[in-house]
């Protein structure tokens, strides 16, 4: 029977799943992947092979209260199904936040997780659905072993210069610095850009994650220097629902003239901001590209805007540009915010070609552009699968 390592990427209201055979040919090759989304609320399961055609659904109903618990069991109950004749060995998941302690992947021991859970103020919205899969796991298969892969780690590299806020060491001290996330996706990216552009992978090189959660990642040779997000995940760029960087006035206006308490403005700057606060419409980039609305227009205008602002930071970083890479679910999938980015970023000396971005590239400049543009589609859960092995079979990360 062969081996199974299962990757677990759990949120507020979703469980996703990915199934890798350590085995394959060509190393760690994909089964199946999926999800439990609409957790407590309207449940529904949804399955795919590694071509991407589907092997399995199930919909509980509207009101059905499933919890992650349950979500796992629904996703044990697939994999044995599939008689694929594999049986798991290891499970990988993500974890938002590592803190200053936790600059690589771990095991995940009670004591761990335990310190994991400690970090829950610096990502509210991450850190307990990251951690409960775990212990839910922990609980039913003690000597399953388990690995956190932290979205935090890869930026550990910066110098102390960019990490650092200019605040008195009595604050400082405690952990209050700047982190960097989404590190999993540019860690993917960091190690498969020296094939698609080699020069890029060896020089200054701005990529962005641009999803639902948005950011930036300044890359030296492959490292990162700088990074858009800094103490929690909801600095920087605008997002999906976040608001990406604010005035600190704001918050104590929030607070003194408005009457709002620390919990509600986090439901505010967390979940009513960026393009959904700015729309009233929705967070979803696809929508507001697709409505005929002066509030959804004003979303996407300020969300380019941004993102073209944050670029000049990041390039000030590095000293210089050589290469623009757009991934995650708006970078891959939408031509529109591409070709918007990089016309307002020809002054670096972007030449985009029409026809390769329509395409989704890889390359998506012109031959005879100073700056590179590309589009790289990134893979956390191989990324977190890599790591698990290496952790548990001493396979290479």
């Amino acid at each position: 029977m062969a081996d199974l390592i299962l990757v677990l990427n759990a949120g507020s209201s979703s469980l996703k799943f990915c199934a890798f055979d350590p085995n394959g040919p060509d190393g760690l090759a994909l089964l199946t992947h999926g999800q439990v989304e609409g957790l407590f609320s309207s449940p529904r399961f949804t399955a795919f092979d590694a071509h991407g055609q589907p092997v399995g659904e199930h919909v509980w109903g509207d009101g059905a209260q499933l919890a992650h618990a349950e979500a796992i069991t629904h996703i044990a109950a697939f994999l044995r199904g599939l008689g694929v004749g594999h049986h798991l060995v290891a499970v990988g998941h993500r974890v938002v936040h590592g803190g200053a302690h936790f600059t690589q992947p771990v095991l995940a021991t009670a004591d761990v997780v335990d310190e994991l859970d400690a970090l829950t103020p610096l990502a509210p919205l991450h850190q307990p659905h990251n951690l409960r899969p775990i212990r839910i796991i922990a609980e039913r298969m003690p000597s399953m072993p388990q690995v956190a892969c932290f979205d935090t780690a890869f930026h550990t590299t910066q110098p102390p210069l960019a990490q650092a806020f200019a605040l008195p060491e009595s604050v400082t001290k405690k952990g209050v610095r700047r982190y960097g996330f989404h590190g999993l996706s540019y860690e993917y990216i960091s190690s498969v850009l020296p094939a698609i552009a080699p020069d890029a992978a060896a020089g200054r090189t701005v990529v962005a994650h641009l999803g639902n959660g948005a950011s930036l990642c300044a890359l030296l040779a492959g490292k990162s220097v700088a990074s858009t997000m800094g103490f929690t995940a909801v600095d920087g760029l605008m997002m999906g629902t976040r608001c990406g960087t604010l005035d600190p006035g704001v918050v104590l206006y929030l607070l003194d003239e408005l009457g709002m308490d620390a919990r509600e403005i986090e439901d505010l700057l967390y979940r009513r901001s960026g393009l959904l606060g700015v729309s009233g419409i929705s967070g979803d980039m696809r929508a507001l590209l697709a409505a005929d609305d002066a509030r959804a227009a004003l979303a996407v205008d300020l969300y380019v805007y941004r993102i073209c602002r944050e670029l000049g930071s990041m390039s000030a970083a590095l000293h210089g540009l050589d290469a623009l890479v757009f991934t995650a679910g708006i970078g891959q999938h939408s031509a529109e915010i591409r070709r918007r980015v990089c016309e307002e970023a020809r002054w670096w000396g972007i030449e985009l070609d029409d026809d390769a971005n329509a395409r989704g590239g890889p390359r998506i400049s012109t031959p005879a552009s100073r700056v590179g543009a590309w589009v790289v589609p990134t893979n956390e859960e191989l990324m977190i699968a890599r790591h698990t092995l290496a952790l548990t079979h001493g396979g290479p990360a």
